[in-house]
């Protein structure tokens, strides 16, 4: 008779502060539209600027850069509710992401809101995220911060994510006005990721996979983005997600902002 073998690994407590956003996404009513874009023509230049310059673009940096736009001209995609009565629209397109840094030694995933991405072009966004994937000492600091926070009981810590839930201002201050996610990034192949969102908008950048498509009538092997649109159903209705999504989509296609980040060498 064998007997299993196994170890005790303490549980990290900065989980539970993902559990505690995730418990609070979970009161809100989603819907999800799956969509394809085509990053072949996309790729293909950012490539070529790498090899010739040996910068590597930050594709993050580029989608959020379409997404400020097309939010921009669409901003009922992030409006936030106050009270039963009111809705509030803001001006600045605030994109939160998550960025992995390392910081004495270990690896933690940290947030960070591109604030006004509607106002900046793709060559800010992308030295502003190449800053924040250096780990810097202060990195530590709220690291530890939010570790005490975390040790609060847990009714405590719902209480606080209720009362930013219902203030958009400080919502905004804190964990900006759209999320994005791009863990997917991370995959080869094809594949789209369903998430539970606390932010009126979502996007979930999926994997990206080969497959034919036409292009002037031939047949040709293209490169497609799998990218998930959320919204929150209370807020925002399906036919200005689907033109929003049609709007993102057109923007990634012809590759906005890259020229001028070409330029800038």
């Amino acid at each position: 008779m064998t007997h299993d073998t196994f170890v005790f690994k303490e549980f990290p407590k900065i989980r539970h502060g993902y559990i505690d956003v995730l418990r609070e996404g979970q009161r809100k009513r989603f819907i999800h539209g799956l969509f394809e874009v085509d990053v072949t023509d996309v790729r293909m230049r950012l490539g070529e600027y790498k090899t010739r310059t040996g910068e590597t673009p930050s594709f993050t940096a580029f989608v959020i850069h379409c997404l400020g736009k097309a939010v921009d001209e669409n901003k009922i995609l992030h409006a936030m509710r106050q009270g039963r009565n009111k809705l509030v629209l803001f001006d600045e397109v605030d994109v939160s992401t998550q960025i992995e840094v390392e910081v004495d030694g270990h690896k933690i995933v940290k947030p960070h809101v591109v604030r006004a991405a509607n106002r900046k072009s793709f060559r800010e966004i992308h030295n502003e995220i190449r800053a924040a994937q250096v780990g810097k000492p202060e990195e530590e600091q709220k690291y530890q911060s939010m570790q005490l926070f975390l040790s609060l009981p847990r009714f405590i810590r719902s209480g606080f994510w209720r009362i930013i839930a219902s203030q958009p201002q400080i919502f905004k201050k804190l964990g900006g006005t759209v999320g994005m996610s791009a863990i997917g990034m991370f995959a080869d192949g094809a594949g789209w990721g369903i998430p539970i969102s606390f932010p009126t908008l979502m996007i979930t950048l999926g994997g990206i996979g080969e497959k034919p498509g036409v292009v002037e009538g031939r047949i040709e092997i293209r490169e497609y983005l799998s990218l998930t649109v959320s919204v929150d159903h209370d807020i925002v209705d399906g036919a200005p997600a689907t033109r929003f999504a049609k709007r993102l989509r057109e923007l990634m296609e012809t590759g906005n902002g890259i020229g001028d980040f070409i330029k800038y060498t």
